[in-house]
């Protein structure tokens, strides 16, 4: 039994190692500052495969690629700017989570601020609309006029 306990214990701790070195970054910069722009840029580029998922959460072969670009880029002293011109250049503005303003994409900024007046528009249409509140001397004279006509 003390035999079986010890090679559980073996066991569970392989497995708990490969899973610490499976975790391990597989890109590595020689400073701290391009790791973390490698890592800001993953995640404000868009998979062209996954809909709507950046290339740091795909695993799509695309991502897999573009994350690997990124990191040639970053090797050649491209800063953020740059990179992001570069993969719209390939990819076109979809793989930018920030679309420029063009006239092709004027409306995916102005839309939202124009659904706002018009709700806005709404409700204020909505309230003059409502029946004006009465108040108690005029609802004794209502009720006045009703019992004189009876």
């Amino acid at each position: 039994m003390n035999r079986f306990r010890s090679m559980l214990i073996i066991f569970f701790f392989g497995l708990v190692t490969t899973q610490i070195s499976a975790t391990e970054d597989k890109f590595q910069f020689d400073s701290t500052e391009k790791n973390a722009l490698f890592l800001e840029l993953t995640k404000e580029l868009r998979c062209p495969k996954c809909q709507n998922q950046n290339i740091a959460d795909s695993d799509a072969m695309i991502a897999v690629d573009l994350k690997r670009k990124v990191y040639e880029l970053l090797q050649q002293d491209y800063d953020k700017e740059q990179v992001i011109v570069f993969m719209k250049k390939r990819y076109g503005d979809f793989v930018y989570y920030q679309p420029p303003v063009n006239p092709m994409t004027i409306w995916l900024w102005l839309l939202p601020v124009l659904f706002i007046f018009i709700a806005l528009g709404g409700i204020v249409i909505s309230r003059k609309r409502q029946a004006p509140e009465i108040s108690q001397e005029q609802l004794d004279k209502a009720q006045a006029i009703l019992e004189r006509e009876q």
